[in-house]
């Protein structure tokens, strides 16, 4: 995948949605039974986490350039995908 400013813009885009996605969960987390409660905010926490690493992925490519793009093409792509598996893992 070759990363460009309109590839990070969508990236960006996604990462709102999925945080504003996030926000939602973390009231449901709230409105749980005690048991359905524990395991709800351990995967919300978990998903918090990946959220901000694939965040500071997504900055630190923007802040890169574009010559330097392909050295950060794995870690972004790699955390991209864990934090739209744990989403669909969530979901479901």
């Amino acid at each position: 995948m070759e990363f460009t400013q309109a590839h990070v813009g969508k990236m960006e885009a996604q990462l709102k949605r999925w945080g504003s996605q996030l926000d939602g969960l973390v009231a449901k987390a709230h409105d749980a039974g005690t048991e359905a409660k524990d395991d709800y905010r351990q995967a919300v926490a978990e998903l918090k986490a990946k959220h901000q690493a694939a965040q500071a992925k997504l900055d630190e490519l923007r802040t890169a350039g574009t010559d330097k793009w392909d050295g950060f093409k794995t870690g972004v792509e790699s955390a991209w995908s864990e934090l739209e598996a744990a989403f669909k893992k969530l979901r479901h």
